[in-house]
């Protein structure tokens, strides 16, 4: 049997961060502090509260985290496809995972 070029990628994402030592996102819990990594889905500008806030959906390959960047309208290099590696405190908002203003560093290979 051959497996599906997402089942593929998800397989390579999830080897990738664990070589970071990231937490796989389906295994973050709630009011912890963890390191994430993947690849970013979208990057969007949503405000929030009035204020300017640029959220991107990060996949991992076991699951999506939201990042939550407020009061920014863009941040150099934060854009679909590319590899980051996140950290912070995870909440969960209207059912999702969410990390505000998390520390990020950008990785090679989109």
């Amino acid at each position: 049997m051959t497996s599906s070029d997402a089942e593929l990628e998800a397989e390579e994402l999830q080897r990738s961060a664990g070589g970071e030592g990231a937490t796989p996102i389906t295994d973050c819990a709630e009011r912890r502090r963890h390191k994430v990594a993947g690849t970013l889905r979208t990057v969007t500008l949503r405000p929030r509260g009035g204020a300017p806030a640029l959220e991107a959906e990060l996949y991992d390959g076991t699951d999506v985290i939201n990042l939550v960047w407020l009061g920014r309208r863009r941040i150099a290099g934060i854009a679909p496809g590319r590899r980051l590696l996140a950290e912070g405190l995870v909440s969960v908002q209207d059912g999702r995972k969410v990390i505000f203003n998390p520390r990020y560093e950008l990785r090679s290979g989109s």
